[in-house]
């Protein structure tokens, strides 16, 4: 193959390759967030309590507050909890997971309280890579941990 041959075989596999995305930055205290996100919140891994967007920046919360019904993730594991505990994060009822890159899968597992101190069996829901995934977060939520880079949205039911 000649070096002509080589190069456009080159040029021409790297035209036509899928566009790669780089993993999304957890966000910090005082790190910055998109206006799209005003209100949303979110929860990196460590924290006990959350970060809230405000004024285009990520805000460290200084107390439990009320339930947000705006979540965003940033790929991992995204740990909340629901009103199976006290001061939940958020609470049951219709979600949509919206991916905000295209190649994210949103995906989600939770555990319900069935009786003081019995968990029931993890129930997990998928959407395919880029696609919205719609859920029911159930009632007597103890536990939901979110995945994927996906802003988490609760229906006004």
């Amino acid at each position: 193959m000649t070096r002509l041959a080589a190069l456009l075989l080159t040029v021409t596999a790297l035209a036509t390759a899928a566009p790669v995305y780089a993993d999304p930055t957890v966000p910090q205290q005082d790190s910055s967030c998109t206006a799209d996100l005003d209100g949303a919140a979110t929860m990196p891994p460590g924290r006990n309590l959350p970060l809230v967007c405000r004024g285009g920046r990520w805000q460290q919360t200084t107390a439990p507050g009320d339930p947000s019904d705006r979540w965003v993730g940033f790929g991992p594991a995204m740990a909340l909890h629901g009103d199976g505990l006290r001061n939940p994060n958020l609470e049951s009822g219709s979600w949509t997971a919206t991916p905000l890159d295209p190649d994210t899968t949103c995906a989600a597992t939770q555990q319900t309280v069935v009786s003081a101190g019995v968990l029931g069996s993890p129930v997990a829901a998928e959407g395919a890579p880029g696609q919205r995934l719609s859920l029911q977060v159930l009632p007597s939520l103890f536990d939901i941990s979110m995945t994927g880079h996906c802003l988490w949205e609760r229906a006004g039911d």
